[in-house]
Parts: C-alpha cells; structure tokens; sequence
C-alpha cells in the first residue's frame, strides 16, 4: 500500500496550469456572455454574490487549510498531532491509519455543523441584506430572488463537503485534484452559456455553478478513498476527534481570523460600496477586481502546486527544498502577474468594446493602482504559507487589524472625502503598506536564507 505524501514534479505543476487556465478560460468565456445577456445592474448583483460567497468561505474559520496540513503530516509519518509547531518523523514512516481515521471523522463533523448554520444565516441575515440592496434594482427582483436561493444551496452543499480538498492537498493528489477541477469547470461552462442564452438570466449562472460543484465533490470522494485507504480505515481504531478538534482548533481560529481580516481587507469594498455607489459604477469594479483575482490565481499555481511538499519538508527540516520552492513560487507570481496586468490596462476595454459588453474596467490609473495593492497582497500571502507549513500563526493579529483600518478608510474615503472608486482601492492599500506587505516576507526570507542558510 502507498504510504506518504506523493511525489510532486512538473507534471502536477503542468496540470495545475492547465486546470487554472481552463478556470481563467471558463470566466472568460463566460464572462462576455454574461456583459452581453445580463444588464449592468445585474452583473452588479453578481459581484455581491461572489463576495457573499467568499465570506461564506471564511466561516470556515481556518479548518480547512489546517487540516489539510494535518493530513500531510499524517501520511508522512507523524504519530501525534501537535497545537504548535510539527513532530519530527523519520523519512519512510508508516501512516498511522488510526490517526488518519480520527482526524477524518473530526473533518466530518465539524464541517457538518458548519453548514446547517450557514444555510441558517444566509437565509435570515443574507435574504435581508439582499432585500436592502434590491430596493435599488430596476430588473426582474424575481428573477434575483431565484438565484439567491440557488446560492444559498450552493454555499451550504461547498461548505459541507469542504473538507474534500483538504483531503487531496494533504495527499499531495495534485494533478488528480486539478483534472477534477478541469471536469468542474467544463460543466460549469458549458451549462452556464447553455442557460444563459436559454433566457434563465443570473439563474443560469448560479445554477451552473451548483452542477459543477456537485460533480467536483463526488470525483474528489473517489479519488481520495482507494479500497486500499478504504480497508486500511475499516481495520484502523478510531480514537476521540474531539481531541483532534481540540488539537487543531488554536491555530485554525487563528487562520479563520486572519482569513477574516483579508477579507475584510479585500472584499468588503464591494458590499461597502454597493451601498454608497450606484450599482452600475460598482459593475466596473467589480469586473475589475474579477480579472485581476484570476491573474492572481494563475500567479499562485506554483505555491498550491506544493503546498503538501512544504508541510513535509517542514516536518523533515529541508530548508535547502524550501528556499527552492520559495523562490519559485515568488518568481512565477510576479511574472504572470505583472504581465497580465500590462495585457488588462493596454486590451482590457478594447476587447469588452469588441463583445459589446455593457460593462467597461475601470479607468487605467485606478486599475495599476488596484494591480499594485493585489500584487503586493499575495507576495506576502504567499509568505504567510511558508509559516503556517510550521504550524506557526503570527500574522492574525495584524490581518485583523489591518481589516478593521479597512473598513474605518473605505468609509471615509468613499464616505466624508468623495473619492469614489480611488477610496475603495486606497484603503486596503494604506492598511496593508504599513506592516503586512513587508513583514512576513522579510520573517520568511531571514529564516530560510539566513538562519538556515546551510
């Protein structure tokens, strides 16, 4: 039976660029027939429900990153799990399945109640928020109220079954959970234009989405339970999982926060300025801030490529992999970054005009600037995996700090100061300069190429 984390190579890496640019593909595809079927009032609604879907994420709190780093060191040869810091084990250790066992039944549990409160909240306190920006809207309100509850099914089923990935990531199934995400997105794709020109409006979308989500789930529960794995665990002791939440709870709350504090950070501008700016203005922002979060996924295939390789060599002290794995990742993020953002600011409305979208990007110096604060953003994200591989949270304090800054800056800058979209992109920007955007990459960089340079 195979034991361990799998090997990664250039393979897994390849098929994490094919399944992202597939991923960048379906939005792209997508997206002009959604600017040429849907009003810009409409995409203005749609931007809403990526955000709300984004915070529904963070209620998570953390678990999942967290658990999936569990989970590899799991099979690379731990026999504890540890609430601070990682339990050395010698290359070639046997996976306890016992230990396996008790952390999934932990999973379970957990992400089951997690769901019946999500489906609790968005259908109380989300329908009332939506009810509110609606007051607004000039189309089919009905139409929207259709698609909210479709995301509300769609927000419970993910988050229910959340664990999935996390499952794959520890394994190190790389490329298999890219091509699952590859099929995803293809039934994503093709039932979303399908919809659309059916006449089902933003249904057609959301609805989409579900169907993908759906098929992903069931290919990444086969994928992962082997009848190896399977008979392994039917033969395994299954010891308390409240231990194992117990265990792992500290620094997931920590992740949860300081995944709240991003998207504090990052994502409240939309539902911020949704109320303060005309939804048509809040269209183009929204646009906007899509592309660039699809550039920023393309930058980071590298770092998720290994992310079950940086928990191991972590629990194996191999600084010599993790600065070349670093330095990987940092190199490709800049470069696909950068250039992609060039491609937005010189062709980006030139091929909207083209589609006859109604919905153009925002103005050139807003979007360099919103580039720039992104760019700068995941360069320090990026760091913040190399600390937590260790098991190390340090950095959630300052993220929820610096979300906080947030909030109180858009609303005076969109607010008192009438800076429109400038106050929406300036506000994370300042909050993250002062001491996110340095810090972690130079707590990074001194330990792996100075402390432990040899």
């Amino acid at each position: 039976m195979a034991q361990g984390v799998e090997d990664i190579g250039k393979r897994d890496v390849a098929w994490g660029y094919a399944a992202t640019i597939l991923m960048v593909g379906a939005g792209v595809i997508l997206l002009p027939f959604m600017l040429n079927k849907l009003p810009e009032e409409t995409i203005g609604i749609w931007n809403i429900f990526q955000v709300i879907t984004a915070l529904v994420a963070l209620l998570d709190f953390g678990f999942q990153p967290s658990f999936a780093r569990n989970i590899s060191y799991v099979f690379s040869g731990v026999k504890e799990l540890k609430r601070e810091g990682v339990s050395e084990a010698a290359a070639g250790s046997k996976t306890d399945y016992g230990l396996l066992k008790t952390t999934l039944r932990a999973m379970q549990v957990f992400y089951r109640r997690m769901s019946l409160a999500v489906f609790v909240l968005l259908l109380t306190v989300g329908t009332g928020y939506m009810y509110y920006v609606l007051q607004q809207y000039e189309g089919d309100r009905t139409e929207v109220l259709i698609a909210w509850l479709l995301l509300i099914a769609i927000n419970a089923v993910n988050l229910y079954t959340f664990y999935y990935d996390a499952l794959l990531t520890g394994k190190g199934y790389v490329k298999r959970a890219q091509q699952i995400n590859i099929v995803g997105q293809l039934c994503y794709l093709v039932l979303g234009i399908g919809l659309l020109y059916a006449g089902f409006g933003l249904v057609a979308v959301v609805l989409s989405q579900l169907a993908a989500i759906v098929t992903k789930r069931i290919l990444m529960y086969r994928t992962f339970y082997t009848r190896e794995l399977r008979a392994a665990l039917d033969s395994a002791e299954e010891g308390d999982y409240r231990e194992i939440l117990r265990t792992i709870m500290p620094n997931a709350v920590k992740m949860g926060l300081t995944s709240l504090g991003g998207w504090l950070v990052y994502k409240s501008a939309v539902l911020i300025g949704s109320a303060m700016l005309p939804l048509k203005v809040m269209a183009g922002f929204g646009i906007t801030l899509q592309l660039i979060d699809i550039l920023i996924r393309c930058g980071t295939v590298v770092y998720l490529s290994f992310v079950s390789k940086i928990s191991q060599y972590r629990v194996e002290r191999d600084y010599g992999q993790l600065r070349r794995i670093y330095k990987l990742s940092i190199g490709s993020m800049w470069l696909i970054v950068v250039a992609g953002g060039l491609g937005m600011i010189f062709l980006g409305n030139p091929i909207l005009r083209l589609l006859h979208s109604q919905t153009m990007l925002i103005a050139t110096g807003p979007m360099i600037l919103l580039l720039v604060v992104h760019l700068l953003e995941r360069n320090h994200v990026i760091s913040w995996g190399f600390l937590l591989a260790d098991n190390r949270v340090p950095f959630f304090i300052p993220s929820l700090i610096a979300g906080g800054v947030t909030i109180v800056l858009t609303w005076l800058f969109v607010g008192p100061m009438d800076w429109g979209i400038w106050g929406l992109i300036a506000a994370p920007g300042i909050a993250q300069a002062v001491y996110q955007n340095w810090k972690w990459p130079y707590v990074v960089i001194k330990e792996l190429f100075i402390e432990h340079a040899k």
